[in-house]
């Protein structure tokens, strides 16, 4: 199911031809374009980046020692669905077979996004981001909050996003598309 969203005359909307032209914001915001909006969030800090290093390296080891062929993507990888539609998540895998049946010239969805929730950046990542995500047939989204250090884990109803499961530190994460990985929280927030 795909939602439409609805916005205010008032507000620009931009194709993705447009988008694409527009200058990379001075300070290293991260900029994305929902259903032709605009949306423009902050540089990431030492602590994201250090959670989605960790994160890269689970995925890659867990991956080799499960031969399995999908691949995880890093940004500045994105998903992008149409004329308006372009996002980049930190973290995303592409099982072989979801891969095989996506045009090769660009990427409309994933087997699994995983964004890493900033402060500057909660609302946006848990909301509208995660929102268009479950529309575009995700199959499984984590949301990994530094601040709060839990993994939220949200699985594709058919209708967008189920309600979400938290695992906080001293439990193990607990995925659909990862089933037979063992991952503790705490190996995301030190290593």
């Amino acid at each position: 199911m795909v939602s439409t969203i609805n916005t205010s005359p008032l507000v620009k909307t931009y194709t993705l031809e447009e988008f694409w032209q527009l200058p990379d914001p001075a300070d290293r915001s991260k900029l994305e374009l929902i259903a032709g909006v605009l949306y423009m969030t902050p540089p990431p800090g030492y602590a994201h980046d250090s959670v989605v290093k960790r994160l890269n390296r689970i995925l890659t080891r867990f991956l080799i020692a499960h031969k399995d062929e999908g691949s995880l993507y890093v940004p500045r990888a994105a998903i992008w669905t149409s004329r308006n539609t372009y996002l980049e998540p930190d973290l995303f895998y592409l099982s072989a077979e979801t891969e095989a049946r996506l045009d090769p010239e660009r990427r409309t969805t994933a087997d699994l996004v995983i964004e890493v929730i900033s402060p500057g950046s909660a609302i946006y990542d848990r909301n509208t981001k995660a929102e268009t995500y479950g529309a575009l047939g995700v199959i499984e989204l984590w949301l990994i909050d530094e601040t709060g250090e839990t993994v939220e884990v949200r699985r594709q109803t058919g209708q967008g996003f189920g309600e979400g499961r938290v695992f906080k530190q001293g439990e193990q994460v607990i995925s659909g598309v990862f089933p037979d990985i063992q991952l503790a929280v705490e190996q995301l927030f030190s290593d």
